[in-house]
């Protein structure tokens, strides 16, 4: 989850407000300001700086605002076209709609691209072609994505699987074992249910691989492997989640293509009886 959904999420004194608010108007500068400094500049405590980093999470102030400048940079330099929240306005005609959202597509996977880590990636590749079987978790939503990655998988042979309401996925997660390997998707990657799901597999040694959103969260840490779905959209004040299905479609199609690969010549032949 970005932190500054985190901080729109989390209750603040009224000191604690003032600096969240001192914070978010300098942004650019903030890693650059000692708490003494932003202390003098708000008329607070630096105690309460410390306070506002450990309700958002982190250790201390200075975890906080390295993150806190990260994601702002991260920001900075991908967000500045299509705003993914409200991407066209009433007065376009249906042209530009379509303009506005083939181009917010383009940008998503082109964000997705530079947000990829080639060792994340050889992990992931790892876990998927030693695994017996594949499972898949997450929301009723991102299950339905993950359907074509499945059907694609069991063309060329490999056994995916994703828990339904008749099969549930607390059941299978708690009956699982290390042989398998299971993907996690979770946009905030703090799902309730998504992460009992995620601490059941754990504890049965299930290694996972997370889609999961930029910024640190609970899931991604319990991941051998995490692939960031990019980050453009706010978890309220949108209307559709244009940039999250995009990129998570996006993900599972390379480590489809990965998997393919891996017995290129024996899995074209599979894949086109």
């Amino acid at each position: 989850m970005l932190i500054i959904d985190k901080i729109k999420q989390t209750h603040f004194s009224n000191a604690e407000n003032i600096i969240v608010k001192f914070i978010t108007q300098n942004s650019d500068n903030i890693l650059n300001l000692t708490t003494q400094e932003i202390a003098r500049e708000t008329h607070t405590n630096p105690t309460s700086l410390i306070r506002v980093a450990k309700k958002l999470g982190f250790n201390g102030w200075t975890d906080f605002k390295q993150a806190y400048h990260r994601e702002w940079l991260y920001s900075q330099e991908n967000f500045n076209s299509v705003d993914a929240n409200l991407p066209f306005n009433k007065e376009d005609s249906v042209l530009t709609i379509a303009n506005k959202i083939g181009s917010l597509e383009q940008q998503t996977i082109q964000d997705t691209m530079e947000l990829f880590d080639n060792s994340e990636l050889e992990k992931a590749r790892q876990l998927l072609v030693s695994a017996e079987s594949i499972q898949i978790y997450g929301s009723f939503t991102n299950s339905l994505i993950a359907n074509d990655f499945v059907t694609k998988m069991r063309r060329i042979g490999v056994q995916v699987d994703i828990p339904s309401n008749y099969d549930d996925p607390r059941y299978v997660a708690a009956r699982s074992d290390a042989d398998q390997c299971a993907i996690v998707i979770s946009y905030t990657g703090s799902n309730e249910k998504t992460l009992e799901y995620a601490k059941m597999l754990r504890k049965r040694g299930v290694p996972i691989i997370s889609i999961t959103s930029v910024g640190n969260n609970p899931i991604a840490e319990m991941s051998k492997s995490n692939l960031h779905i990019t980050t453009r959209e706010h978890l309220t004040s949108k209307i559709g989640n244009f940039t999250t299905n995009i990129a998570i479609i996006f993900i599972l199609d390379v480590l489809y293509s990965i998997v393919f690969a891996e017995d290129y010549s024996k899995n074209f032949e599979t894949y086109n009886l």
